[in-house]
């Protein structure tokens, strides 16, 4: 199990990586974050909102289950959201240079790191 610093520092370990962060989507508060590539606190917050857009379409619709991950495709970068199946409300987020990483090996990266970060 891993705590949240630990889990944003797996992340920014990941190729590509230029920010991470781990946020709570139901305050759109930021839990704790490193590097950048983009303003974390400005983006937490408005990653929360599309995280909960999607959870209210998805159930507006009747589709049974969760968001695995959101994909972001920028020019530049690229934005995994990976909402935390054992901690509700929570998902990581990372940003990644695009010309750099792996999307492949960040998603399967994220999982991991997701399913180690210890119940808050």
């Amino acid at each position: 199990m891993a705590n949240i610093n630990e889990t944003i520092a797996g992340m920014m370990e990941i190729d590509g990586a230029l920010g991470a962060a781990i946020v709570d989507y139901t305050s759109g508060m930021l839990l704790g974050s490193a590097g950048g590539g983009v303003d974390l606190e400005l983006a937490a917050a408005g990653n929360s909102d599309v995280v909960k857009a999607k959870l209210k379409t998805m159930a507006s619709l009747g589709i049974k289950g969760g968001i695995e991950d959101i994909l972001i495709t920028l020019a530049d970068q690229l934005h995994i959201i990976r909402p935390s199946v054992s901690n509700d409300g929570l998902f990581l987020y990372l940003v990644l240079n695009k010309a750099s990483s792996n999307l492949a090996l960040a998603r399967r990266k994220t999982l991991d790191l997701e399913k180690q970060l210890q119940r808050i």
